[in-house]
């Protein structure tokens, strides 16, 4: 067949074994391939590219890249891939958009449970050898029954949370580019607010889903932060640019809001040291879609993407281009 991949870092076994029935596959080291350089080394090799959202793929990257024809990411985002440039050079982009929505919801749902009852400080408590007796005072949260959740960005993963949500007995307040229908506000019971402001400041819980592009960079920052309410909860699990992490380190060690729970990092993998010492703060690696299920159907779709591609399938027949000619 003569086609060569790159996939930038180890993903499920059954998705490489289907990528090898395409062509000859080479499978990075995990961060192996963090850094334009490393790529520029290698790329004009492969005829394609499964990446994640760690790979810079950069203008320079895409110009040396002279056999590449797809560029798929292990992810919905892409905002580390140069789009113009991939079409200036007449090389498709893939993302895999719908696999991740329950996974990332139940996630959602989880680390919300998490932040608002301290599960890892009493944890940790428990590991100490502290936990001597019941506590009547020891550890008191927020139940989540009667309180007003904030969604920022109201797509799939938004939606399917504001779900798990209304279960547990939350009114739902959502803001979003473009206003949801009413058939699907009644079935989430969901109340639009068009002013970013006046949600943030009615909210309980503030959970980010949005996109982030050049208007959502920094969206949440510290005077933002400072509309929020003292016993707030602010739950991130879109984009670490999204947030101003130096201001929410700060809001949170000054008791500004009561608390966060964060899996993506403004300058991933790095975590700010302030925030890793904040109180009230729940952190995890980026691991919202981390269930097998969900890393198996990620992978399928990509190297899907990338077998339709090269084996010149019309690319309207390829759900998940982002990017075709």
């Amino acid at each position: 067949m003569g086609f060569r991949i790159l996939v930038t870092e180890p993903i499920p076994a059954s998705n490489i074994h289907f990528l090898q029935t395409v062509g000859e596959v080479t499978v990075g080291e995990q961060g192996q391939f963090l850094t334009e350089e490393s790529l520029l080394e290698v790329i004009g090799h492969y005829d394609a590219l499964l990446c994640m959202l760690s790979t810079p793929v950069t203008s320079r990257v895409l110009e040396a890249a002279h056999q590449l024809k797809i560029v798929a990411n292990f992810a919905v985002g892409y905002n580390n891939i140069d789009i113009q440039a991939a079409h200036r050079y007449n090389i498709y982009v893939a993302n895999t958009p719908d696999v991740l929505t329950e996974s990332c919801a139940d996630f959602t749902m989880g680390l919300l449970l998490a932040s608002t009852r301290r599960f890892n400080k009493a944890e940790q408590y428990l590991r100490d050898g502290l936990f001597t007796q019941w506590e009547p005072l020891g550890f008191l949260g927020m139940e989540l029954s009667g309180k007003k959740l904030g969604i920022i960005g109201m797509g799939r993963i938004g939606q399917s949370f504001a779900k798990r949500a209304q279960a547990f007995g939350m009114g739902i307040y959502y803001h979003n580019r473009t206003k949801l229908t009413p058939s699907i506000e009644q079935t989430l019971q969901a109340s639009y607010v068009e002013d970013l402001d006046t949600l943030l400041s009615r909210s309980d819980v503030v959970s980010l889903h949005c996109p982030l592009h050049e208007s959502t960079h920094h969206l949440i920052d510290a005077q933002r932060l400072s509309l929020m309410q003292e016993h707030s909860i602010l739950l991130n699990i879109s984009r670490g640019p999204v947030v101003d992490e130096q201001a929410l380190a700060q809001a949170l060690h000054q008791g500004q809001i009561g608390g966060a729970g964060i899996d993506v990092y403004e300058f991933e993998p790095n975590v700010h040291p302030d925030l890793l010492t904040a109180p009230n703060c729940t952190l995890l690696p980026h691991i919202a879609s981390a269930t097998h299920e969900t890393r198996t159907a990620i992978g399928e779709l990509a190297a899907s993407a990338i077998a339709g591609v090269l084996y010149k399938k019309n690319p309207s027949e390829i759900p998940n281009l982002i990017s075709a000619f």
